[in-house]
């Protein structure tokens, strides 16, 4: 059974969050002149590769025990 949206939610958030910050102070001066639109695609394009293929993974292994954690039919949504 999968996890409750809510536990997923802030499994995602732990990823994005950081992922998002350390993007814009690496990318940051070399994205800086660009237009919104560029800037958008170049952030994420990397953000959602990095999540799916590196940070998500790890993340949903560390905290494979509390997303698996009990709880009853109703606080899965």
């Amino acid at each position: 059974m999968p996890p409750p949206r809510w536990k997923m939610a802030v499994v995602t958030w732990l990823g994005v969050y950081p992922l998002i910050t350390l993007l814009l102070l690496a990318l940051g001066p070399l994205i800086l002149g660009l237009p919104i639109p560029v800037v958008t695609l170049i952030l994420s394009v990397t953000l959602v590769s990095l999540l799916t293929f590196v940070v998500m993974p790890l993340l949903v292994r560390a905290f494979g025990p509390w997303l698996r954690a009990g709880g009853t039919g109703a606080d899965r949504q």
